[in-house]
This record gives C-alpha cells, structure tokens and sequence, in this order.
C-alpha cells in the first residue's frame, strides 16, 4: 500500500456529500489536501488544506486551481472528481438546458481537471484518478437521461486515462455507487437509512489511491440493494 503522507490530492464537489467525506478522509489519513469548491461553507484552510474557488462550468477554472495547487504544494499526485448535479434530463425534453448543465459539470469538468494536471501525476509515476461515475453509468434505470448519459461518458473518461496514462503509472478507478446519501438523493423514493453512507464511499476511494501499481482497479460498483450483475 502506499503511504499516503505527504502526498497531495485534489478534490472536486468537497464542500458536500461525498466530496466533503473524501476530504475528511484522507485529510485525516495525512494527505495534503487540495478543495476545489464554490463556497467553502463550513470548511477552514490550514496548513495541510488547501481551498480554492473552483467553477465546473467555467474555462480556465480547472487549469487555474491546478497552478495554485502546484505553487502551494509543489506536487499533485492524485485526482479525485466529486463534484456532479442530476437536474432531471428526459429523452424527450425538448429544451435540453438540464442536459447541457450536466454534461458541462459531470462530463467537461473532471475531463479539464485531469487534462490540466495531466503532467504532474506523470511527473510522480504513481499517479491516481478517481472519479466518482454512478450506477448510473452502467444501465439506465429511470427516466433521467442525461444524468445517465453524462456517467456512461465518465466511466469512458476513465477507461481512457488508464489506457493513456498505464505506462507512466497513472492508475484511475471509476467509482460507481448506487443510492447514497447525500443532498443529491433528498427526493429519492429510497429508503434513506437504506443507502449507502458517503463515508463508506470515500473509505473505498482511499483504498483505490493508496493501491500499488500492480492492483489497479479500473472499476467499482457499491450497491445499497440487489439488483443482478451488469
């Protein structure tokens, strides 16, 4: 396993849900520790933490936080996208504004991050990409396209970076949870206490970064509930 002290991660979406858990996470496993946030909410900077207003839907914003993160630390060495919305996108919605949003905050964004950070986890030959897909991205299971569409294109996103980035030690996992209980889910017909808890989430993605090169895990599906195998 590798050590996790002094290494640096970049987190999206760390301000909530399963973002906010992975930070908690791995910030308490001795990672440094960069947010990219809107707002930082209740989150306090420090030594180790590093916070930096980033805009998933805005050119430049990804390529910016890289470079702050790089004078502050000196190093990234892991990558992990957790920022994402699902604004309801059905296939025959005329007006595709929900769909757009989506693709622009769950598809576009981790790609320009990884894209910009691209050659500092090169630079370390044990670099690390987690993105945080869904079940969603595996089988489409209601009536919310987009939201399945713009999935199905991060796990492809992840199959990618491993496939370009294998020979210089990059490894990236695709996360892909089912119900979990975050804002996201606060209308779901689930049973909430049945979920998964994002804490549970982000003691996988801890165990995905911290793997060596030679166990790589392309892909992982959590489920809350049975459904047959994809």
């Amino acid at each position: 396993m590798l050590d996790p002290v002094g290494r640096v991660a970049m987190i999206t979406g760390a301000s909530r849900g399963i973002g906010r858990e992975v930070l908690r996470r791995l910030h308490g496993s001795g990672w440094l520790v960069s947010a990219g946030i809107r707002s930082a909410g209740k989150l306090s900077a420090g030594p180790d933490l590093m916070l930096h207003r980033w805009d998933a839907e805005a050119e430049g914003s990804s390529e910016a936080w890289v470079a702050a993160t790089m004078a502050r630390f000196g190093r990234i060495d892991a990558v992990i996208n957790a920022a994402g919305i699902n604004p309801v996108a059905r296939l025959l919605d005329a007006d595709e504004t929900a769909m757009d949003r989506q693709w622009q905050v769950n598809t576009k964004a981790p790609l320009r991050v990884i894209r910009a950070a691209w050659p500092h986890l090169v630079a370390g030959g044990e670099g690390r990409v987690v993105n945080i897909a869904s079940l969603s991205g595996k089988r489409v299971a209601n009536d919310n396209l987009g939201y399945a569409m713009s999935k199905f294109a991060v796990v492809a996103l992840t199959q990618e970076v491993r496939r370009l980035g294998w020979e210089h030690g990059i490894r990236a996992t695709a996360l892909c949870p089912g119900f979990v209980a975050t804002e996201m889910t606060a209308h779901a017909k689930f049973p909430r206490e049945a979920m998964s808890r994002p804490e549970d989430v982000a003691a996988l993605v801890e165990t995905v970064l911290r793997l060596p090169n030679t166990a790589s895990v392309g892909e992982l599906r959590v489920n809350c509930r049975f459904e047959a195998l994809l």
